[in-house]
């Protein structure tokens, strides 16, 4: 276990390390147990090794933010589907309301919608100049999706997290590889729930350790929300459990967060609710690309959709399983001295009205 201050250290020599990362992977920590890509360990994160050589370097060396991006963060399995498709629908509403039989939603995979920022560098059959290009080609405001933990990415982007209760995640993503094993090529005979559990208990496991993942973004909303001096990000910290429970308002705050808020003509003309409904699980299982179809990646688009529920590792898992989980988890954030608690930490999500940030509006104007 790792105190507070060794943490700040790995995060200060990992920024560091970024331009000689090619030539400094192959002397990281590996681990290979935990499919679908062998995996790395680098600032306190096990990565996958592409991800590291040719993802990180590029989004920092090639990359270029706009003031508009908004960037889409999740530790894998964590509502990442969902949150891509409320964001795109919310941001690019003016052009695709949420009425129109062609939205893009009813045609693509959200996955699709919203790229992947180190993974489409690490895994594109074009160099990284050419992906940058065709970053670029985008319309703002772009909405953007990444794995990566905080302090892995580039200063001064819009951030909208979303952080899933570990057990469901760990869960999750065990389904997700077991339902995609086939196109990831990967023996599930091999890889057990109950490697999986002490995998992501010992923190070994894709953008893992998943709680130290999580912490860097709630205190970087705490630390950063309405400061906004030069270079500083800005990081709007959601829960999957509260979006469930409140998805209209937490669709409201995230619009607002984003830098295009409904405005009340469309709350009144329903808006809001119709992008809840076309982001629904059950709308979008039904899309034939979701169904039948695979992403960009390759890999079957029925594997990012389950039953979208908070609690169902317990269908899965042993309450000793869950036991250990938890016990893993407070233990590690009593060690960091996090006040952070997946059940939540008492402050509720801040209204609409209540978000600040110091960047430009994304310029995403709604309909009129």
């Amino acid at each position: 276990m790792a105190s507070s201050h060794e943490e700040d250290e790995e995060e200060k020599q990992c920024l560091a390390s970024f331009a000689k990362m090619a030539e400094l992977v192959p002397t990281l920590p590996l681990e290979t147990r935990c499919p679908p890509l062998p995996l790395r360990q680098h600032g306190g994160f096990w990565l996958p090794e592409a991800t590291l050589r040719r993802g990180v370097p590029a989004v920092h060396a090639v990359f270029a933010p706009r003031p508009t991006d908004v960037l889409l963060a999740s530790y894998p399995k964590s509502g990442t589907t969902w949150l891509k498709a409320l964001a795109f629908a919310t941001a690019h509403r003016a052009v695709h309301p949420p009425s129109a039989h062609d939205h893009p939603l009813r045609r693509r995979n959200p996955h699709d919608c919203v790229p992947f920022l180190e993974i489409g560098f690490a895994f594109a059959d074009d160099d990284a100049d050419a992906v940058a290009a065709k970053l670029e080609e985008l319309p703002a405001p772009r909405v953007l999706a990444t794995h990566l933990p905080f302090s892995f990415l580039p200063e001064r982007l819009r951030v909208v997290y979303i952080c899933r209760d570990p057990k469901d995640a760990l869960v999750s993503f065990w389904l997700f590889i077991r339902k995609s094993s086939e196109s990831l090529g990967v023996d599930m005979e091999s890889f057990p729930l109950q490697e999986a559990l002490e995998l992501f208990c010992e923190g070994r496991c894709f953008g893992g350790p998943q709680w130290r993942h999580v912490v860097e973004y709630w205190e970087a909303s705490r630390r950063r929300r309405g400061t906004g001096g030069a270079g500083e990000q800005q990081v709007l910290f959601l829960r999957y459990e509260e979006m469930l429970r409140d998805a209209v308002g937490s669709l409201k705050t995230m619009a607002e967060f984003m830098g295009c808020a409904f405005s009340r003509e469309e709350e009144e003309r329903g808006v809001v609710e119709a992008i809840v409904e076309l982001c629904s699980m059950e709308k979008l299982k039904e899309v034939e690309a979701n169904r039948n179809g695979r992403t960009g990646l390759g890999v079957r688009g029925d594997a990012f959709f389950r039953k979208g529920v908070a609690g169902d590792w317990s269908s899965h898992m042993t309450p000793e399983m869950g036991k250990m989980v938890d016990q893993v988890v407070e233990d590690e954030l009593r060690v960091r001295g996090s006040a952070f608690c997946f059940a939540g930490d008492g402050e509720p999500a801040p209204a609409a009205s209540s978000i600040h940030t110091d960047l430009p509006p994304s310029f995403c104007t709604p309909p009129t």
